[in-house]
């Protein structure tokens, strides 16, 4: 059953959930790789879902981040730009402050393919698919903590293809 993200809002006092926010982010992977993400969320107006006793919102993920790794003695990194829709379950009708998310968008590498001592990828253009648990709070539930699991790879579409798996914290100030 569809529902009025207008209503869903109305029915918690306060949230303000369904207005974008900031956020920053820090991502590590294996071998000492990092990323240190800045980032928008724009949710989707009008749209909610109702499903096992909880409510699906949606919304854009946009975010540019910097990774870095260990490449021949040195520090190399990348600019990574990506653009991601996101699904969200709140459980409790929606209500509750716990959520659970899952996501697949594209991203883009803007000034080098990605290259550490230990993995090369072969196109700048990768494909970018995570799931997180995270907590709204404070007043109007403003701000949320998430942890998550981020996989980018190019899907097989040319090779090598190693993938990267960052594990993520982020925190988002809604406006």
């Amino acid at each position: 059953m569809l529902v009025s993200t207008d209503s869903f809002a109305q029915n918690i006092p306060g949230s303000s959930q369904n207005n974008p926010g900031m956020y920053l982010q820090y991502g590590a992977a294996e071998h000492g790789t990092d990323s240190w993400t800045l980032g928008a969320t724009i949710p989707w107006s009008q749209w909610s879902y109702r499903l096992g006793g909880g409510l699906v919102t949606g919304y854009w993920d946009i975010w540019g981040s910097h990774w870095s790794a260990r490449y021949e003695g040195s520090n190399r990194s990348t600019w990574v730009l990506g653009a991601k829709p996101t699904l969200r379950w709140r459980p409790d009708q929606g209500q509750s402050p716990w959520f659970a998310e899952a996501g697949i968008g594209v991203s883009y590498a803007t000034n080098r393919r990605y290259i550490t001592d230990h993995k090369e990828f072969s196109t700048r253009f990768n494909f970018a698919t995570h799931i997180g648990v995270g907590y709204l709070f404070g007043e109007q539930l403003r701000n949320e903590v998430s942890l998550r699991l981020e996989h980018l790879s190019n899907a097989g579409i040319k090779e090598p293809n190693p993938g990267e798996n960052f594990l993520q914290l982020r925190y988002v100030r809604h406006f």
